[in-house]
Formats: structure tokens, C-alpha cells, sequence
């Protein structure tokens, strides 16, 4: 196990790096007040643009594909330190051409993807001048089990017809959100895990409406939005099925267990984010007297914090090292593994940075109430902590007959 950088990955974390440190923070307020200043919240910045074209020109853009042609080459354990350096930052993700739902889309579509596919979609996402959605989850059913889907995806004849609603559709309003993937079920008939497929739906199609963006914890996170969806006789060419009908789960294994270790690595830069806005606070802010790092056990918390940054990163780099030695299939269970873990452990740091800052922990002039929404909604996105636990205990208990 080798958790060493190569000159490549550490001449990437340096330009990183830097540029966040001189590009981006020094701007990054500014882009919020920007946003907030919009009507509805959900124009982007000018710029945002801005310094995207500056990322692009010095070549750091599309860092997260290990594919060389289209992104940096790196490997997991070699992409987990950049990943962890952009979840320092909320905008620093989309400056790459590296934020989630994109990354996960542009895979499937760098993997399953037909060329025309790829010319139409995939080229402008990765050019970054379009952003996309993905739709899966549903309000009717426990999205938990996929299998559960209640949303079509029905052939017929040259078409493919989407009917159904989705919701906590990621992206949908970003004013440069064009296209969507859609995952519905085709043939029930079919073996259970060749029931399903996946659609590229352009958003301009007739017959899909953005019923409304939900809040989470009363934000809307403009610019992106998180929204309900409804599919009524969507109708699409059928070449607009990406890799084949029934190939949905198939795809959406391919997708979601890199999707999980980014959320993960980026959680990691927030974690460590929170804790250096704790210990500024805790050593600058003083009552009854005293500095809030000797008060009520403060230390001890922030040591805690640290010791907990500390064993995630390295179950992270675990997890990294085994994905690129072992594929997902090897690295299942680690992967679950770091989905509780990593999003617990930043909830936990950032609620005890927002106990230090008092009232105005809760409020708008520090990132940590936006960061806690954020994670603590990771403990369900892309699957709930039972469902990944569920997982782990089923391999461990494989060995004893007693798998299931």
C-alpha cells in the first residue's frame, strides 16, 4: 500500500493549491454576495466564468478523469489531495471542471457513451460550458432500493417514452444545465438487475417540468438547485439511451462508486476548513476571562477533531489505494465504508466549530451552517448510512455463511 505522491500529483498539488490560495479565496465572498444579490439567486457570476477560463489556461481542469486524453491521468490516491483541497473551497470544484453531478456524468459518458453521445454531450461538459443533472431518486418509493424505481423508460418502436417524477435532482436550476440522465425502468420482466436504463434527456424537452427546487434545511443552494422533476411522455430517439436499454444498473454502479469517494475526499478539506476556523475562534475569542480554547472542554474537542480528520483521510487513501489496485468490485465494502464514516465525522467537526463561533455560527458571515447542510445531506445521498452499513456487515459475515 502506497500512499506516496508522485511528481505529477505533487507538482498538481502545489498549482492547486496556489491557485485557490490567489485565484479563488480572495473572491470567493464575492461570488456569494453576487448570487444572493440575484433575484432568485440562480445567475451565476461573471466571475465564475472568469476564473474558470484561468484554471483551464494554466491546465488544471478536468483534474478528477484518469483518462489522459480528456483530464490529468491521476489515480485515485493521486486526485484524493486535489479533491481534498477544492472541499476547502464551495466554488472551487466547478473552477476545475470538477463538481459533482458533472463528474459522475461525464464518466458514464467517457465509459458508455456512443461517439455520438459523446460529440453532443460529453465534449461540451467537459469543455465546461455546459453543466448537467442527474435524476434517480424518487418521492414515491425508498430510492435506498433502486430496485424500488417506479419512474419508465419504455421502448417503443424508435423511441424511448420517460414517464415518472424524480426529485433531489441535482443541478437542475443552473442556468447552464442542458441535459439530464435519467434512470427508469424498462422491462420488468428482465432479470432484476437488467430491469433498468439509462436516458439522456435534453432539458428543453417537451413534457419535462421543473415542478419546484426543495430546500435543504431552508436553503436552495443557488446557483444549482436541488429540484422535483416530472417525466410526462417524454419522448426521446432511442439512440438516446446511453449504452442500451436494460444497462442502468450496470452503468450506475460504474457511476457511483467513484461519485462516493469525491464526496468523501472533498469532505475531508471541509472537515479540516471547519477546524481551522475552530481553533481561530476558540483562540481569539475570549469570555469570563479567558480564551474559549480553556474553557468547557474545548481542547479536548479539538483534539478529537483532529484525531477524526486524521483516521478518515487515511480510510480514504485506503479506499483510493484499493479502487485503483482492485477495481470497485475489491473495493466495495471500503467504499461503504468511508460513505458513513467520512460525512459523520464532518458533521461532528463542523457542529463543534459552529458551538464556538456562538450565534453566528448559524448564520450566513461564516461557511459552517452552508457546510453543515451539506454534509449532513451526505449522510443519505447517494445512499443512507443503514444501507452502506448493511453492506459492510453482509461482506464480513460472508466468510460464516451468513452473507444475507
Amino acid at each position: 500500500m502506497d500512499f506516496g505522491r508522485s511528481a505529477k500529483a505533487s507538482d498538481y498539488i502545489e498549482r492547486v493549491g496556489e491557485f485557490i490560495r490567489t485565484e479563488i479565496d480572495p473572491v470567493e465572498a464575492d461570488y456569494w454576495r453576487a448570487v444572493r444579490a440575484d433575484g432568485d439567486g440562480f445567475t451565476v457570476p461573471p466571475i465564475m466564468e472568469e476564473l474558470k477560463a484561468k484554471a483551464r489556461g494554466q491546465g488544471l481542469w478536468n483534474l478528477f478523469l484518469p483518462d489522459e486524453t480528456h483530464g490529468a491521468g491521476l489515480t485515485n490516491v493521486e486526485y484524493a489531495s486535489l479533491a481534498e483541497l477544492m472541499g476547502r473551497s464551495s466554488i472551487a470544484s466547478e473552477v476545475f471542471n470538477c463538481s459533482a453531478p458533472d463528474t459522475g456524468n461525464m464518466e458514464v459518458l467517457h465509459l458508455y457513451g456512443s461517439e455520438q453521445q459523446k460529440r453532443t454531450w460529453l465534449d461540451p461538459l467537459l469543455r465546461g460550458e455546459i453543466r448537467s443533472v442527474f435524476c434517480m431518486t424518487e418521492p414515491e418509493v425508498a430510492s435506498s432500493d433502486a430496485t424500488n424505481m417506479a419512474a419508465t423508460a419504455v421502448v417503443k418502436d424508435d423511441q424511448i417514452v420517460l414517464n415518472g417524477r424524480k426529485w433531489f435532482s441535482s443541478g437542475i436550476g443552473h442556468p447552464m444545465a442542458k441535459v439530464a440522465i435519467f434512470m427508469g425502468l424498462t422491462d420488468a420482466d428482465a432479470p432484476r438487475y437488467a430491469q433498468h436504463s439509462m436516458v439522456l434527456v435534453p432539458l428543453d424537452s417537451p413534457g419535462l417540468e421543473v415542478k419546484r427546487l426543495l430546500p435543504v434545511f431552508g436553503r436552495l443552494d443557488e446557483p444549482h438547485g436541488h429540484g422535483e422533476v416530472i417525466f410526462n411522455d417524454v419522448r426521446l430517439p432511442l439512440d438516446s439511451v446511453i449504452a442500451g436499454p436494460g444497462r442502468g444498473f450496470e452503468i450506475a454502479q460504474g457511476r457511483l462508486g467513484p461519485g462516493r469517494i469525491h464526496h468523501c475526499m472533498r469532505l475531508i478539506g471541509l472537515s479540516e476548513k471547519a477546524l481551522e476556523l475552530a481553533c481561530k475562534r476558540a483562540t481569539e475569542r475570549v469570555a469570563f476571562g479567558k480564551p474559549l480554547a480553556d474553557l468547557g472542554g474545548n481542547r479536548e474537542r479539538i483534539a478529537k477533531a483532529r484525531i477524526a480528520i486524521n483516521q478518515a483521510r487515511l480510510l480514504v487513501l485506503y479506499t483510493a489505494w484499493k479502487l485503483d489496485t482492485e477495481g470497485l468490485r475489491g473495493a466495495r465494502s471500503e467504499v461503504s465504508q468511508i460513505k458513513v464514516v467520512v460525512p459523520n465525522v464532518a458533521t461532528e467537526v463542523i457542529d463543534m466549530a459552529i458551538q464556538l463561533h456562538g450565534a453566528a455560527g448559524v448564520t450566513d458571515d461564516f461557511p459552517l451552517a452552508a457546510a453543515y447542510t451539506g454534509a449532513r445531506s451526505l449522510r443519505l445521498a447517494d445512499g443512507p448510512d443503514e444501507v452502506h452499513l448493511h453492506l459492510v456487515a453482509r461482506q464480513e459475515l460472508k466468510p460464516y455463511g451468513a452473507a444475507r
